[in-house]
Order: C-alpha cells, then sequence, then structure tokens
C-alpha cells in the first residue's frame, strides 16, 4: 500500500488490514514502560495510528478523539505512535488528555507490522484509524492518503453506532 507524506509517494510496510478481519493481537510499550498487550482491552476500540503528537495534525487528531471518547460508552480509544513513552505521557499532561489512551510501538514496531502503518524511509507510522467492535472484528479502516492531513472523524465514529 502507498500513502503521500508532504506530497511525496511513500510505501507502507506490514499487513494491511481490512475491514471485516479480526483485528490482530500486538504489544507496545505504555507510558510507565511497562507491556502493553492489545488483547487486554475488552469492548469496542478505536485505533489511531499517528506520525508524532508532537506534530500539529497529530495533535488535533487526537485532541478530537479525546473529546469525542467521554461519549463513547464500551469504546477505549488508543493512539499509538513511534515517540517515546516519556514523550507521550508528557503530551497527554500538556494536553489535557484523560479519554486516549497512548502506547509506544518504538521498541519492536510490532503494530506498525501487523497493520501495514510502517513509513520505512522515516521510520514513523503512517497516518490510520481502525475501529473494532466488540468481537475484535475490524468494522472500519482509513489509512490516511496524504499523512499530513486529519482522518475521517464522522467515518470513524459513525462505524460505532
Amino acid at each position: 500500500m502507498q500513502v503521500k507524506f508532504a506530497g511525496n509517494p511513500i510505501d507502507l510496510t506490514g499487513t494491511e488490514i481490512k475491514k471485516g478481519q479480526q483485528t490482530p493481537d500486538f504489544t507496545a510499550v505504555d507510558n510507565d514502560l511497562g507491556a502493553f498487550k492489545f488483547s487486554g482491552i475488552k469492548g469496542r476500540k478505536i485505533i489511531l495510528s499517528v506520525p508524532s503528537l508532537d506534530t500539529s495534525v497529530c495533535d488535533m487528531e487526537v485532541r478530537k478523539f479525546n473529546a469525542e471518547a467521554g461519549n463513547l460508552p464500551n469504546t477505549t480509544v488508543i493512539t499509538v505512535s513511534m515517540d517515546l513513552p516519556f514523550a507521550q505521557k508528557r503530551w497527554c499532561g500538556a494536553a489535557g488528555v484523560k479519554n486516549v489512551m497512548t502506547v509506544s510501538d518504538f521498541k519492536d514496531r510490532d503494530f506498525a507490522k501487523k497493520y501495514g502503518v510502517m513509513m520505512a524511509p522515516n521510520g514513523l507510522l503512517a497516518r490510520a484509524v481502525f475501529v473494532v467492535d466488540e468481537s475484535g472484528k475490524v468494522v472500519h479502516v482509513e489509512y490516511v492518503a496524504e499523512v499530513t492531513t486529519e482522518p475521517d472523524y464522522k467515518a470513524a465514529l459513525a462505524a460505532l453506532k
């Protein structure tokens, strides 16, 4: 699969996720350097893949989903990036983000491989949104065509209904 990053084509590596498939389990690092396992989260889930929380578009996206998350019963919003856990924790505190869980894929890149979001040339994750129902089935997928733009919020949120 290919997306654009600031107008430049870039190939994504890893396995592309398709609507209707079972969600792959993945491991990452939580904000306290502990192990995070996706299968440990119950209920509906929105997974946000972002290049870095310290960029304006990622900042806007996570803040938007943070605001919406309070209105989403039985739903956990998880943001995955290559940012170090210390940076994620600092950003969440500074931004007042309390309804979104941030985890880092910096260590093993397990999420990047299993969700097909790795932009190998720059070592970052592409922008993508995955919505998962209670049974673990993917009900919405968006690999954002231009990584420097926001995702389709309405489509992601509508997939939960």
